[in-house]
């Protein structure tokens, strides 16, 4: 009995298929491919393939990763279905996946379009929505969500600074733009923080830079009443400052991009503080978290900056829990 299954095993679509599903195979496919009920039931018995779900056996029976578990997921789940939440964070790389020596493994997050009858099974938490078709990724592996709308979906029950973080890794590792972000963020209205996002995403005035600088001058400078910068200020070559500080010779540059520069870009910008410090000129580099998040610590390093360069002035508080003044005394 055993020789009939082997031969047919060998079958390259079943074989390929087997190996894209980390050494898994359903049933259902299995019968699709002319194994009889026996034939798979004598593999099982006998210890050969190990069934990690009801109709979903694992044909290299101690392998225990990470694969094997989101796979074995959505093989038991059935089509059509994708990886949703903490578990498609951890496919596009954006959480740490919890299948190291030691490390708990979560119950894989299976999302399904709304209607789909189908219950939770061990080790597997099954979400439904209205939003499926748009929001699966048309060809990632294991199939999950986007990855715009994986971030936005980790950023749920979080504060603004997460969410911030958690689209810029997006940028970061290339996996989508800002404008695909943007988006994937006007297609949620009820999506928390959602103002603030898309200021950090360039939807509002003239792109994510400028949007950045309009929201330094509003909350961190003039908020706080710090010195009034001189803004764009020209530079050596292309590129102008953002906001110049003549009296305490000192240069603010507010970047409001949420990708990763690049290794050039850095180096660019290293060779402009350098030229700018042989002419006594310190610059000081600010964020999208330092303007959107924590806009009163920031202008409160930026007061005692000014003020060890010389200027006489005093920082103001911009309401209530604001603790700029008390840095300053």
């Amino acid at each position: 009995m055993g020789a009939a299954p082997q031969t047919r095993l060998s079958d390259r679509v079943l074989a390929a298929r087997i190996t894209g599903q980390a050494g898994l195979v359903t049933r259902r496919q299995l019968l699709g491919a002319g194994w009889s009920p026996d034939a798979i039931k004598w593999r099982t018995t006998t210890g050969r393939w190990l069934q990690v779900h009801r109709g979903v056996y694992l044909t290299t029976p101690g392998r225990r990763d990470w694969d094997v578990r989101v796979v074995g997921a959505l093989l038991a789940v059935g089509p059509p279905s994708c990886l949703t939440g903490t578990s498609a964070g951890e496919a596009w790389g954006l959480t740490m996946r919890s299948d190291g020596d030691g490390v708990p493994s979560r119950a894989v997050e299976v999302l399904v379009p709304l209607g789909r009858s189908g219950q939770d099974l061990p080790g597997v938490l099954v979400r439904r929505s209205r939003h499926f078709s748009t929001r699966v990724h048309p060809t990632a592996w294991p199939p999950r969500t986007t990855a715009p709308h994986t971030a936005l979906d980790l950023a749920l029950g979080h504060g603004p600074d997460r969410a911030i973080a958690l689209l810029a890794k997006v940028c970061q590792l290339r996996l989508a733009t800002e404008a695909e972000l943007g988006e994937a963020l006007l297609g949620r209205p009820t999506q928390p923080h959602r103002r603030i996002l898309a200021e950090a995403l360039g939807l509002i005035g003239e792109g994510a830079e400028s949007a950045a600088e309009v929201r330094y001058v509003r909350d961190v400078e003039q908020a706080h009443g710090l010195p009034t910068g001189i803004r764009q200020l020209p530079a050596p070559g292309a590129r102008s400052r953002d906001s110049a500080y003549r009296e305490v010779r000192v240069l603010v540059e507010i970047d409001g991009r949420l990708g990763h520069v690049g290794w050039t870009g850095q180096q660019r910008a290293n060779v402009r503080d350098r030229k700018a410090a042989t002419g006594g000129l310190l610059t000081v580099r600010g964020g999208w978290p330092d303007i959107a998040v924590t806009p009163c610590a920031f202008a409160a390093d930026l007061a005692e900056i000014f003020r060890a360069r010389g200027w006489p002035g005093r920082p103001r508080r911009c309401g209530v829990g604001c603790l700029v003044d008390e840095r300053a005394a």
